[in-house]
């Protein structure tokens, strides 16, 4: 059994969130109160490897020293729909911005964090085209190219500390330079001079955040690479940083390529209305049908991942993973009862106690012991005659797979209704033994690194 854990992150969500967009969030870590290393990332909503990367920081590391801030989704709506940004480019918007833009909220919000006495360094993590060369090679490495490399604004300044950024910057590509999966990706330290006449960078988050005494540096890896191999370099320079100012910590998987990809695409759940209804969405079907929603009510939801967002008109619901479609809910509506919270089951033989709102791993078989007053819904089974499908043996081979929640036919959804309330769910996960032992508890898992 596994349970949407404590790293779960909360959200309130109403049917008018699409329109006016998404906010920020925030993510702060760590016993020290001062000296913070914040990592800002989502500022152009097409740029997948910076924001996966902020959003592994917040979902699987643990700092243990230092502190550790992370903006995962500062543009959450052009992240979403996939655009650069539908309001234009919010890092051209740190010089001066009217009142009157849809992103002045958010620009002035994420300035009062930048500012804040305990942020001493400043990561704004971007995906850039090409390989950055400082000498022509071709078309796709030169210096015009802005992949697979650290920028600075200058190379000193005048603060407390961290001022070198040319130095800082140069240690930190030749630490990542150690971790390479190819030669071609090579990093390099990009100085767009800003202070001497570059009035586009003059207008971005790292320029507001030197001139006002913070160290602050552009991470760029290539669009060229794919979305896990941008997030791995990412999260290699920022570990880099992280040694710098003596922030230690442990993660939940290995810094590589591949543990990467898959802690990117593991753990994606959506528990509605405080655990009644889970969803695991990681490989969940493109449309998911008649899901029992509160009537007259907005969905208030919690996600194990900042990037994951519910939006919709009512009528239908989409369920969006950073810039991924995930699924779409068409929602039953229905009164809810809450006078249950947790149920027996019989699960290749063994009595079980399962809660609500949570994932039940099953071999072979199970029932769930009736309860008076209720009826249950096995989604995807059905015995003729039958309206309350508690107390009979429900063979996994004989579950119909076009109504298990997830492409592989694995998952299928138990409800409980009382009279014609809606009382809450489970998942069971039909797979063999050896599989379900595997498969990690919700936002949670083994810490090590």
């Amino acid at each position: 059994m596994t349970a949407l854990s404590g790293l779960l992150l909360a959200y309130l969500v109403s049917p008018a969130l699409a329109a006016p967009g998404l906010d920020f969030t925030l993510h702060t870590q760590g016993p020290s109160a001062n000296g913070a290393l914040l990592v800002v990332a989502g500022i152009q909503g097409d740029e997948p490897g910076g924001f996966n990367a902020a959003a592994l920081l917040v979902t699987r590391y643990r700092i243990t020293r230092g502190k550790l801030w992370v903006v995962p989704n500062l543009n959450f709506t052009s992240i979403i729909k996939r655009s650069r940004g539908i309001h234009g480019d919010m890092n051209r918007k740190f010089a001066a911005l009217p009142s009157d833009d849809p992103e002045y909220g958010a620009i002035e919000r994420i300035k009062r964090i930048i500012l804040a006495p305990d942020v001493d360094l400043v990561l704004n993590l971007h995906d850039g085209s090409g390989f950055y060369r400082p000498v022509h090679q071709d078309r796709h490495h030169s210096p015009r190219r802005w992949g697979q490399c650290i920028v600075i604004d200058q190379a000193r300044f005048n603060a407390p500390s961290y001022g070198d950024l040319g130095g800082i910057a140069g240690l930190v590509a030749d630490r990542v330079n150690t971790q390479l999966y190819r030669e071609e990706h090579k990093y390099h330290v990009k100085n767009t001079r800003t202070p001497e006449g570059n009035s586009e960078m003059a207008k971005t988050l790292t320029w507001f955040a030197v001139k006002n005494g913070k160290a602050a540096f552009g991470l760029e890896a290539s669009k060229t690479l794919p979305t896990h191999l941008r997030a791995y370099y990412h999260l290699a320079a920022i570990e880099a940083y992280m040694a710098l100012m003596g922030i230690e910590f442990r993660r939940s998987f290995d810094l590589t390529p591949a543990g990467v990809k898959q802690a990117i695409n593991d753990d994606i759940r959506l528990a509605l209305y405080e655990n009644k209804i889970l969803l695991d969405v990681a490989r969940a079907r493109k449309h998911l049908r008649y899901v029992p929603l509160k009537k007259g009510a907005s969905i208030d939801f919690e996600a194990s991942n900042p990037l994951l967002a519910v939006t919709g008109n009512g009528k239908s619901y989409r369920v969006s993973y950073g810039n991924r479609r995930m699924t779409y809910l068409h929602p039953q509506y229905f009164e809810y009862d809450d006078s249950i919270d947790k149920v027996l089951l019989h699960i290749d033989g063994k009595a079980v106690e399962a809660s609500l709102g949570t994932v039940v791993p099953v071999k072979e078989s199970f029932i769930v012991e009736p309860v008076a007053g209720y009826r249950v819904n096995v989604i995807g089974w059905r015995q003729d005659g039958r309206r309350d499908e508690s107390g009979v043996p429900v063979l996994g081979r004989d579950l119909i797979r076009r109504f298990s929640i997830d492409r592989d036919g694995r998952m299928y959804r138990v409800e409980f209704y009382r009279g014609p309330r809606f009382a809450g769910m489970l998942l069971v996960n039909i797979g063999p033994a050896e599989e379900l032992a595997a498969t990690p508890p919700a936002g949670n898992g083994a810490l090590d690194g």
